[in-house]
C-alpha cells in the first residue's frame, strides 16, 4: 500500500513538471515571436488570423483619450528577432507610472509614440526593417518596406474587418465562416474620438503623423468593399441559379403528370416555390441595424 502511494507521487510529480515545461516553452515561443506568422506552426493546428481596422485619426483619439485616463502598456516586451528594443531605440514619452492627463499636443509631440502608424506596426514584420533599430536604412525605405510588408499580411489573412462598417464585417465573416450570429451588429458612431473638436490644422498633424496608416486604411477600405461586392454577386447569383433549378423541376413535375407537393400548414406555397421564396427573403433577413450608410458608403 505504502508503495502504491509513493508511485502515485511520483507520477503526479512527473505530470506536474512536465505541464510546467510545456508552459514555460509556450511562453518563450509567443516572447521570441517578430511577428504573428513565426508564433504557431501552420501545419500544427487549425486557425485563422483576423484583424480589424478603424480610421486611423479616429484611433489615434481614442488612444490618446485611453492614454490620458492612466493606461499603460507598460508589460509589453516588444520582443522583435529575440529581444527587446533598447532605450535608445524606444525611448519614454514621459516620466512616471503613467501618462495621465495627457494633452493631445502632448502626445502628438512624442517622437517615439507608438501611437504613431500603430496599425502598420502590428500588422508588418519588423525584422524586416531591423526592428526598432531607425538606424538599419533610411526613412523612406524603412517606411516603404513596413507598409508593403502590413498590406501584404493583411491581404492574405483569413478575415478582416473595417469599424466604420459594421454591417458589412459581420455580413462578410458570416459569408467567410459559414455561420450567422445571432444579433445584427449595430453601428455606433457616439465615442470618445468622435466627440473630440478638432480644427483643421490638428486634424492634418495627426494624418501626417499616421500617413502610413491612412495608406493602409485606404488599401484595406477599397479592398474589402470589393471582396463585399464579390460575394454579393455571388449570392444573387447562387439565388437566380436556385430558382432557375426550381422552375425547371416544377416544369418536369408538370409535364410528367405528377401530383403537387402538399401545401404546409397555415397555407403556404407549394414545396418546390417554398426554397425559392426563402432565397428570396436573403435580403430581407440581412439584419437591420441603426447604422447610416449614406455617408459613409454608395449603397448596394
Amino acid at each position: 500500500m505504502m508503495m502504491m502511494m509513493m508511485m502515485m507521487m511520483v507520477v503526479v510529480v512527473v505530470v506536474v513538471v512536465v505541464v510546467v515545461v510545456v508552459v514555460v516553452v509556450v511562453v518563450v515561443v509567443v516572447m521570441i515571436c517578430s511577428q504573428l506568422a513565426n508564433c504557431v506552426c501552420f501545419g500544427c493546428r487549425n486557425f485563422y488570423y483576423i484583424t480589424m481596422l478603424r480610421d486611423p485619426v479616429s484611433r489615434y483619439l481614442s488612444e490618446w483619450k485611453h492614454v490620458q485616463r492612466g493606461a499603460t502598456w507598460k508589460t509589453a516586451l516588444h520582443m522583435c528577432d529575440g529581444r527587446s528594443p533598447t532605450q535608445d531605440e524606444l525611448p519614454n514619452c514621459y516620466i512616471g507610472d503613467d501618462w495621465s492627463g495627457v494633452t493631445l499636443t502632448e502626445f502628438m509631440n512624442c517622437p517615439s509614440n507608438l501611437a504613431n502608424n500603430r496599425q502598420v506596426r502590428m500588422l508588418a514584420d519588423l525584422s524586416l526593417v531591423g526592428c526598432y533599430n531607425l538606424s538599419s536604412m533610411n526613412e523612406s525605405q524603412r517606411n516603404h518596406i513596413l507598409l508593403s510588408s502590413a498590406m501584404s499580411n493583411l491581404k492574405n489573412m483569413a478575415f478582416y474587418g473595417l469599424t466604420e462598417f459594421q454591417r458589412k464585417t459581420q455580413y462578410m465573416f458570416e459569408r467567410t465562416f459559414s455561420l450567422r450570429f445571432i444579433a445584427a451588429f449595430t453601428q455606433i458612431n457616439s465615442t470618445r474620438a468622435a466627440n473630440v473638436d478638432l480644427s483643421e490644422p490638428v486634424r492634418r498633424r495627426i494624418e501626417e503623423l499616421n500617413y502610413l496608416d491612412v495608406q493602409l486604411y485606404e488599401y484595406a477600405k477599397d479592398l474589402f468593399l470589393q471582396r463585399f461586392q464579390f460575394t454579393r454577386q455571388k449570392e444573387h447569383q447562387e439565388v437566380r441559379l436556385k430558382r432557375r433549378e426550381e422552375r425547371r423541376w416544377l416544369k418536369e413535375q408538370k409535364e410528367q403528370g405528377r401530383p403537387w407537393p402538399p401545401k404546409h400548414k397555415g397555407g403556404g406555397n407549394a414545396g418546390g416555390r417554398r426554397g425559392g421564396g426563402s432565397e428570396k427573403g436573403t435580403e430581407g433577413e440581412f439584419p437591420t441595424t441603426t447604422e447610416d450608410y449614406t455617408s459613409q458608403v454608395a449603397r448596394w
